[in-house]
Parts: structure tokens; sequence; C-alpha cells
């Protein structure tokens, strides 16, 4: 259990900078981060931390695929860690 929070820790941790680093490019006019790596981050885990990022940063807010997508992906993500908690 340890390994999986430490992981969320880091993926979550990696993923708000990711947000930062991608506004810093923005300003910048300058290469990006895709919005498929985005989502495959809060897919795997990152969700926190994009969905902090989006609002620390004001970052992506205005696409509703982010402001949509990424809460809904949290929301699942918490779902199953409920349901994986009270099975185990």
């Amino acid at each position: 259990m340890t390994i999986a929070y430490l992981f969320l820790i880091l993926i979550n941790a990696a993923a708000f900078v990711l947000m930062l680093v991608d506004k810093q490019k923005a300003r910048k006019n300058k290469w990006r981060i895709s919005e498929s790596t985005l989502f495959t981050v809060a897919a795997a885990g990152g969700s926190l931390g994009i969905l902090l990022g989006m609002y620390t940063f004001r970052h992506k807010t205005k696409h509703i695929r982010f402001t949509a997508g990424i809460p809904a992906i949290l929301a699942v993500q918490i779902i199953l860690a409920v349901i994986l908690f009270r099975i185990l």
C-alpha cells in the first residue's frame, strides 16, 4: 500500500509541474505538452495534480474538455479507490 501512496504523490506532483511547464511554454509561444499527454497522466493517477495545476496557473480552464474531463476522471478514480479500499 505504501508504494501505491508514493506513486500517487509522485504522479500528482509531476502532473502539477506539467501544467506549470505547459503554461510557461504557452506564454512564450513555444513547444507545448500535448493534451493527450496531459489526459494520459491524469488517467494514470495524476488527475488531482492536473486539476490543481489548472486552477493554480489558470491554464486550460476555458477548455471544456479539461473543465469537465479532468474532474470526471478524478471522480471515477475516487469511486474506484473507495471500492478497492472496501474490498481490501
